[in-house]
């Protein structure tokens, strides 16, 4: 069902959007490259003591996809329902694009979605994805489709479960709320976690959905899928639901795998890759952190385990890498810390509490910090240790979505409503 309806803005400023750049672009899980590291203008060192400025807030719904923006225009996700762990979710969740300088709907798409456990959080889950004029979405009960970006027309569609007899939940977790994975793009496809023999992962053809290759006979886990370069050779990370697994982007065989077991398949986080080709995988539980060397002898990925500590134990959410070092939130339901970990020995620099679970970037030298509890953190962070720039509470319920940053210009949501702020230096509005 595609409805194009408009509703009302909450709070709406639109001379102060000049500051965003009109060609900047938000378009997969991780930003441009897929790491959360991006280039922007200059932006502000300190905020205000009631936080940036506000450019437009509105109403949205619960789900926890990140919003991608491009051409004027933002999409992602969501579901009507309580934004608390108790309450009732509609059966059915939209995929929506809106005016980036106001917030007003663009064009919405409507499907029926069955409710999963959404006892910490209801779906949907994972990120939408862009390539050129096409809109890639997965729902929570692996319902993927792709439209036009700009109309909202669908072009086609899978339903996983029922089309290629895709396990509907992840087979060991006590919480299954549904998928989860934010799907990848390779050359003309579109590579995405699927599950079932044969087929942990599935490569569709972007132009009309055609199954290009299947692989895989590994759990079904909900990270993101990454791109690495092994000494010249382009491989697939794909982190399972108990192991780690490199594979060929271009025909889905599978190249090395390691083990790396939750005990629940909530093998969550993605894996991190350098220059040094150590690839950094941290999950809750039972798996921990493994730091792998990989390299390539001819056609044969050797792997080097270098480190594992089961105590290290990033939960959920997303890290940043830069260098040899991963900045993250260490811990799982007990006390949580930032932490500085060194990929090559594992160990941490430093730990600072005063965070719980969060989501951030890294733009202009500064790390951008989305804590769950609904505040927005400004700090620069390295191996001598952490700076709390700035610090504001713009949610009232959980946030458990990485923002966006164009230009100058942040999107960030929670179980409610999504947020456009200014984050550029005063003297540039």
């Amino acid at each position: 069902m595609l409805c194009v309806r408009t509703l009302a803005i909450l709070v709406l400023i639109p001379s102060l959007v000049a500051g965003t750049q009109s060609d900047a672009s938000w378009t997969q899980w991780g930003g441009p490259d897929r790491n959360f590291i991006i280039a922007s203008p200059p932006l502000a060192d300190s905020w205000p003591e009631d936080g940036p400025p506000i450019l437009w807030s509105r109403t949205l719904g619960v789900g926890h996809s990140a919003i991608l923006a491009q051409d004027g225009m933002l999409f992602t996700m969501y579901r009507v329902g309580s934004p608390t762990r108790q309450g009732t979710w509609n059966e059915e969740e939209s995929v929506v694009a809106l005016d980036a300088a106001t917030g007003e709907i663009l064009w919405e798409y409507t499907y029926p979605s069955r409710n999963e456990n959404f006892e910490f959080g209801a779906g949907p889950h994972s990120t939408p994805l862009i390539v050129g004029d096409r809109l890639f979405t997965i729902g929570t009960n692996k319902q993927f489709y792709a439209f036009d970006k700009h109309t909202g027309a669908t072009l086609w569609h899978h339903a996983l479960i029922t089309d290629f007899g895709a396990p509907p939940l992840a087979l060991r977790p006590i919480v299954t709320a549904g998928y989860g994975c934010s799907p990848i793009a390779y050359k003309e496809t579109i590579i995405c976690s699927v599950g079932g023999p044969g087929q942990s992962v599935m490569a569709f053809k972007q132009s009309d959905g055609s199954v290009v290759w299947r692989g895989g006979d590994f759990l079904f886990g909900q990270a993101p899928p990454t791109l690495i370069n092994v000494d010249g050779q382009e491989q697939l990370v794909i982190v399972g639901g108990a192991s780690i697994n490199g594979m060929d982007p271009n025909t889905g065989e599978v190249l090395w795998a390691v083990a790396h077991d939750p005990g629940n398949d909530l093998n969550m986080t993605a894996g991190l890759w350098g220059d040094n080709n150590v690839l950094f995988v941290s999950s809750a539980y039972r798996a921990g952190s493994h730091a792998l060397k990989l390299s390539l002898a001819g056609d044969i990925t050797k792997v080097e385990d270098l480190w594992y500590s089961k105590r290290l134990q990033l939960m959920f959410l997303n890290t940043i890498r830069i260098g040899d070092w991963v900045y993250g939130t260490v811990g799982t339901f007990g006390p949580k810390f930032m932490a500085a970990i060194n990929v090559v020995t594992g160990e941490p620099a430093w730990r600072q509490r005063g965070f719980g679970h969060v989501s951030m970037l890294r733009a202009d030298g500064k790390f951008i910090i989305m804590d769950e509890d609904g505040d927005l953190v400004l700090t620069t962070m390295s191996p001598e240790g952490i700076e709390e720039l700035a610090r504001a509470s713009v949610f009232d319920t959980t946030s458990w979505t990485v923002p966006t940053l164009v230009g100058t210009t942040l999107y960030a949501r929670d179980r409610q409503k999504i947020i456009a702020l200014d984050l550029g230096p005063s003297g540039l509005r």
